[in-house]
């Protein structure tokens, strides 16, 4: 009975991972979103609350376990195809897991049940149909990183950009309105840019699905190889202004400052959708292997990454409140993560897949902690100006502390082993001097401007009363304890979280194994989707001697 169960488990993993959340979100809307909301007369304990918070609660726990699983499959190193419909590819839609997808969904979940945790005390009443939105959101973050195929990846882009529109206005209030119009705005652009450059890779290799893609770029010449290597450019537009990379990063300090904290908190994986989606098609598709369109960003990726670092963490520098230089860190911290991915070297992103797995934990920690410590503070909240004392300053200081130490890298915290492997594996390029300079750097302007916070909350008080009523709820708390856990077991399996991201990184530089698994043994000869439409010709006969 178990066998069977494991074997059913690990035919449907792939797609399971989406149907999940997607039909736990149906679930709650059926079950409605009478009560519980704040300011319109319902209690916040009443039954139908309480039923979406644990409906929603055993959902992304059930996901965590799932996550959990996929990882332990792919570390063997074999990919799990899912094919739906049965329809062979590149014809039909697939679900693809290997190490790295694997890795992100599971990246995912551990985000998410931490900040679902921290909303059910009481974020989630403050605006309608929280929890199924919620869910639609982890619906779109598993698809993008799961699926095979490249217009799919736009399909998931667009429904947790959806979600992440109802989430960030969640609770409402007018600065949240007014950055989201302009995170509306710069998304809508962005996935016109995106169906571009997906024309671009149609209209040069006559395919979408990613294995496809993958073994035909290399043999494309002419106006076909142009097409390519504007596509590789335009694609980069998009998934940087979806990383938050440089100059396409403006968006975000004001968006994730004014969300809640919660959805700010699971808004750090968001920027990482783009940095995967960097790796998947950069790596993968316009890697070594693909002929004149090799490395057709290599010269852009490095610098901007560099840049982008610089600029976030003096962003951090100037920012006159706690959401905004969390949200600049946040910037900062996918610099750091692409300048690895820009080295293209397989060591390089290694060090840079550790570093996400850190960087966007602690980054979740630090936007629930703010919150936490901005209660406190009365009318001066979140803002970096002399205010009441808080009434846990040892608490919220020491859980401060610990963040801004893992944040700037310092030994033997997690942020500093991802650092020190960025750095090593830039050891003999050609930048190696720039990505040292940079780095060091940043961590050191990194403590600087967390400790100018620190000081100015913890230490230049006023005299006067404390401005919280009570202390912080310990159902609150434990969420950023819960992410502090996960920094120092990230530390401590440093060895074998580096193995399983050194082999992730080598099997995404040898694509043969993805592109058999997804295509079959007679990839190289299997025709492309615009084959049967008549604008090419059928591939010749092989003659029979």
């Amino acid at each position: 009975m178990t066998g069977g169960l494991t074997s059913f488990w690990l035919q449907h993993a792939p797609v399971l991972s989406v149907v999940l959340p997607m039909l736990t979100a149906v679930v709650l809307l059926l079950i409605g979103d009478q009560g519980g909301m704040a300011g319109q007369g319902g209690a916040h304990d009443d039954a139908p609350l309480r039923w979406r918070r644990r409906i929603s609660l055993a959902s992304a726990m059930l996901g965590l376990l799932m996550a959990a699983g996929l990882v332990q499959h792919a570390a063997t190193g074999e990919l799990l195809v899912y094919r739906l419909g049965e329809w062979p590819a590149p014809f039909g839609i697939v679900m693809v897991v290997d190490r790295l997808s694997a890795l992100m969904v599971l990246l995912t979940c551990l985000v998410a049940l931490p900040v679902l945790w921290y909303a059910a005390g009481g974020w989630d009443c403050h605006g309608r149909y929280f929890h199924a939105v919620f869910q639609f959101q982890l619906m779109g973050l598993a698809g993008a990183f799961l699926t095979g195929d490249l217009f799919n990846l736009f399909v998931f882009f667009e429904v947790l950009l959806i979600a992440s529109y109802v989430l960030l206005v969640h609770g409402q209030g007018r600065e949240r309105f007014r950055v989201g119009v302009h995170y509306v705005v710069l998304n809508l652009v962005a996935s016109g840019l995106f169906l571009i450059g997906l024309s671009l890779v149609y209209a040069a290799t006559g395919t979408l699905n990613m294995a496809d893609v993958a073994q035909r770029l290399a043999q494309l010449q002419g106006d076909q190889l142009v097409f390519a290597r504007t596509a590789a450019l335009v694609l980069l537009v998009v998934f940087g202004l979806k990383a938050a990379m440089l100059p396409l990063y403006f968006w975000l300090p004001g968006t994730y400052a004014a969300a809640s904290a919660p959805v700010a908190a699971l808004f750090a994986i968001m920027t990482k959708v783009g940095v995967y989606s960097i790796v998947r098609v950069h790596w993968q598709l316009f890697g070594t292997e693909a002929g004149g369109a090799a490395l057709a960003v290599a010269d852009w990726l490095l610098p901007l990454a560099l840049t982008t670092s610089v600029l976030g963490v003096l962003g951090a520098l100037a920012a006159h409140s706690m959401g905004r230089l969390v949200s600049y860190l946040t910037v900062s911290s996918v610099g750091t993560i692409l300048a690895g991915v820009g080295l293209f070297t397989p060591q390089a992103l290694s060090a840079a897949l550790y570093y996400t797995l850190h960087s966007t934990i602690v980054i979740a920690a630090l936007f629930l902690l703010v919150e936490l410590i901005a209660a406190q503070r009365g009318e001066a909240a979140d803002n970096l100006q002399p205010a009441h004392a808080v009434r846990e300053p040892v608490l919220l200081g020491v859980m401060m502390l610990f963040g801004a130490a893992s944040a700037a890298g310092l030994p033997p915290l997690p942020g500093f082993l991802g650092k020190l492997m960025v750095l090593q594996s830039s050891s003999g390029l050609p930048a190696q001097a720039w990505v040292w300079s940079v780095v060091l750097a940043v961590g050191f302007l990194t403590i600087v401007g967390l400790a100018r916070a620190g000081v100015i909350v913890f230490w230049h008080v006023q005299p006067a009363t404390h401005a919280g009523a009570g202390g912080s709820s310990p159902r609150l708390l434990a969420p950023v304890w819960g992410f502090m856990a996960l920094t120092l077991v990230l530390a401590v399996m440093a060895s074998p979280v580096k193995r399983y991201t050194d082999a992730s990184a080598v099997q995404l530089s040898t694509r043969a194994d993805y592109v058999r698994a997804v295509l079959g043994s007679d990839a190289p000869g299997r025709p492309t989707t615009r084959d049967y439409d008549g604008r090419r010709a059928a591939p010749a006969q092989e003659k029979q001697p």
